[in-house]
């Protein structure tokens, strides 16, 4: 399943700990890999682990956390400045940070900062322009991006068995593997609608015909592909059962 790949860099432990409790629970995309807390030490992770993002702590000893970019010749990860210093966001900013959060870190815009994340990660690789010109050939999508230990891959829409909704974010379950976007389902429904082997089956789901086994009436379940299990909304019944009968 994707995940953004993130440390945590904080002199005081009782900031670390809150910032990675507060992802766990409200931003479950990203994953802490460490946390650190000292630039020093920051530096040897970075290059060991090689992460998506960085909240980084400003004030700290020996070395501000904007100093962090000075210590590598090519910065490839993606900073997310938190402290409690508004005096630094012109800084945080001139070393092209995705975002500034203050503390104490609100949830609201902690969710903010991570969607404004995962855009700029998504938009990053040229593999967009590449699926978009190859979808503008076809008379509906054939193809989507979709990020998988750190890297984008592409993943043919055929091979999608179904879409799940997670709260803000959305699984996407194919025959080798689930990946999970940082997207709701209606933008997906969107995407997809040109599709007829895609059809909303309920307010949680999206199935693709084309991986049915079988369903269920009175439990209202429909069997794909891969042992899913998907939901059958009372109110979509009818039209389903149209639909596989086309």
């Amino acid at each position: 399943m994707e995940k953004i790949r993130a440390i945590i860099i904080d002199d005081e432990e009782s900031a670390r700990s809150v910032l990675s409790s507060l992802l766990a629970t409200f931003c479950p995309i990203v994953e802490v890999v460490t946390t650190c807390s000292n630039v020093e030490e920051a530096v040897k992770q970075i290059n060991n682990l090689k992460p998506d993002v960085v909240f980084l702590d400003i004030e700290m000893p020996n070395y501000a956390g904007y100093e962090l970019v000075s210590f590598f010749d090519e910065v490839n990860f993606e900073i997310i400045f938190v402290t409690a210093y508004d005096q630094y966001a012109v800084k945080a900013f001139e070393v092209s940070a995705v975002d500034y959060l203050s503390k104490p870190v609100e949830i609201k815009r902690l969710k903010e900062s991570v969607l404004r994340l995962t855009t700029k990660l998504e938009s990053a690789n040229n593999l967009n322009y590449k699926t978009l010109s190859e979808n503008l050939k076809e008379d509906s999508v054939s193809k989507i991006i979709v990020r998988q230990n750190g890297n984008q891959e592409v993943v043919a829409t055929k091979d999608i068995i179904a879409i799940e909704a997670k709260e803000a974010y959305s699984c996407i379950h194919t025959s080798d593997g689930n990946y999970l976007m940082c997207k709701n389902l209606k933008h997906f429904e969107t995407v997809l609608n040109q599709d007829e082997s895609f059809f909303r089956s309920h307010k949680s789901w999206i199935i693709n015909l084309s991986h049915l086994l079988n369903f269920s009436k009175s439990n209202l379940e429909i069997n794909l592909s891969n042992n899913i299990t998907a939901k059958l909304s009372k109110y979509r019944k009818i039209e389903f059962e149209q639909a596989i009968l086309q």
